[in-house]
């Protein structure tokens, strides 16, 4: 820019007090003088409606269109005192900027724009009352109606639809809510995070901002490049984090999860998605949990990420105990599904198993299958692997069929077999003693006669049945008597073969021989 010229340099001064402070130490020099801004807002456009605003006289035709540049210009060039009464730019420009409230949807639309445009720090106040009066729009229609549509682009910011059926589809109205989507999808993910916090402070449906999150995200990503989809998609994570996860379904967060595998997203992003989804873990289903495992893994399925999901939901700490045996159940079924992996560590599997408090699960029947299946694949494990798998397992919470199979399972360690046949007799034993006594017993529980009663005609002969004088079996209870008196021969048979099996055991100590299997020998106590 030349500064030779005089009446330019009276006219731009007395309006700018920048353009004073720097001619005014060049006012002794000779010769041409140029001045060159390189991050002048708005560039030439800027530059020419400052001019015109000074060589009009101070007046400019300011309009939502330039307001948000004219105020940057002006906070720029330092146009801040009043010239022969008449109001600087700045002042005049904050004067339009207090009407924001009576502007038209469009009419914001295009200020934002502009505002997004510039990218300048004086424009974040300016930014801040654009959404915060967008954010109010869209808070007075949910309010005022529940069918808000979209608005003309040369009428007012909203319409009403007035149609009151009562047969209107629930499609329809949540259609009617999210109108806006498609005309915000022109802003950068930091202004959608803060136009995101501006709703969540007014209250606004977290159930539609997290629906416009999801639309924004999907929608961007078709021409973003990958760091653009790393930067969108942490600002849809922790927009998630701050909201009402009640609001969020499980479902939902599963999918951002997904989306976030082929990305390098920051840590803290990804622990906030782990975070929400571990806390969630009670309403997963088994095919979320199948997430790939990340490149460089041998296993199938991201395992460590479970175990994380798995922390987070314990570290939630409730006390509830419907969501905690879901996620026990949850993980059992997690379990079986990877246990045919034959690149899957032990310690990783071990690590899963033991993850769940054993108050979490009333049954281990899933977990023991699980087990079998693992050392049906993993062949090569060592016996020190092998008990440490094992001792996973509750087997005071196996059924009497699951114990029955692992007392012959070759796979177990031997001792376990032995173990879980003496948690079925003590089961066994524990059943029959809770049962209510109508009448006395003998001391001897291998000796008890069913004697009849007094004032029955007829006598029943002895049988050799233990404990069977603690039930008053009547005519009506003939099915419970036979199921009664086989689970009394079966403790009998398991009594006999666990003396016999301590006997074996105690040899095989003292000889110090190792290898032979006793499970081999059990023969089957049932029918």
């Amino acid at each position: 820019m030349c500064a030779s010229d005089s009446m330019f340099l009276t006219v731009i001064t007395q309006y700018s007090n920048k353009f004073a402070r720097l001619f005014g130490k060049s006012s002794g020099a000779t010769g041409k003088l140029k001045v060159i801004f390189h991050d002048f807002p708005g560039g030439a456009e800027g530059f020419e409606l400052m001019l015109k605003f000074s060589y009009n006289n101070g007046t400019a035709d300011i309009s939502p269109s330039n307001l948000f540049l004219a105020c940057c210009a002006a906070e720029y060039m330092e146009m801040k005192e009043p010239v022969a009464d008449v109001s600087n730019l700045l002042e005049q420009t904050e004067k339009s900027l207090q009407e924001i409230s009576y502007w038209t949807w469009s009419d914001l639309l295009i200020g934002l724009k502009q505002c997004q445009s510039l990218l300048v720090p004086d424009s974040s106040v300016m930014v801040e009352r654009c959404l915060d009066t967008i954010v109010g729009r869209l808070v007075l229609a949910s309010e005022a109606s529940p069918c808000p549509s979209t608005s003309s682009t040369d009428s007012s910011w909203v319409r009403y639809s007035c149609d009151s059926k009562s047969t209107e589809s629930v499609k329809t109205s949540f259609s009617r809510l999210t109108w806006w989507f498609e005309d915000l999808l022109f802003l950068s993910p930091l202004l959608v995070a803060m136009l995101v916090k501006l709703m969540l402070s007014r209250k606004m449906d977290h159930v539609v901002i997290s629906k416009f999150l999801l639309y924004y995200q999907k929608a961007k990503f078709s021409t973003a490049t990958t760091h653009e989809k790393c930067k969108i998609i942490e600002m849809v994570i922790d927009m998630h984090y701050d909201m009402d996860l009640s609001c969020v379904p499980c479902k939902t967060l599963f999918g951002i999860l997904r989306v976030t595998l082929g990305l390098n997203i920051s840590k803290c992003s990804r622990n906030k998605l782990e975070t929400m989804i571990g806390s969630q873990l009670d309403h997963a289903t088994l095919d979320n949990l199948l997430v790939p495992s990340p490149y460089g893994i041998s296993y199938l399925y991201d395992v460590n990420l479970i175990l994380r999901f798995l922390k987070a939901f314990l570290r939630r700490g409730n006390g509830l105990v419907t969501p905690i045996r879901k996620v026990a159940s949850l993980i059992d079924l997690y379990i079986a599904e990877i246990a045919p992996d034959p690149c899957l560590k032990t310690s990783k599997f071990l690590a899963l198993a033991t993850a769940i408090p054993d108050s979490a699960r009333d049954s281990y029947d899933e977990l023991y299958h699980a087990m079998d299946m693992y050392l049906e694949v993993h062949t090569q494990l060592s016996q020190e692997e092998r008990l440490k798998i094992c001792c996973g397992l509750n087997f005071e919470k196996l059924s009497p069929q699951a114990c029955l199979h692992l007392s012959q399972n070759k796979k177990f360690p031997s001792k376990f077999a032995v173990q879980a046949l003496i948690s079925q007799q003590s089961k066994l034993k524990n059943l029959l003693h809770m049962t209510p006594s109508t009448s006395s017993y003998n001391d001897s529980p291998c000796n008890s006669s069913g004697a009849a009663q007094k004032g029955k005609k007829n006598k029943t002969s002895e049988q050799v049945v233990l404990y069977s004088s603690n039930f008053d079996i009547s005519t009506d209870n003939e099915k419970l008597e036979a199921h009664l008196q086989g689970m009394q021969w079966r403790v009998m048979e398991l009594e006999k073969f666990c003396r016999k099996m301590q006997i074996q055991m105690a040899k095989i100590t003292k000889s110090k021989a190792s290898g032979h299997s006793y499970a081999k020998s059990l023969p089957k106590l049932c029918s």
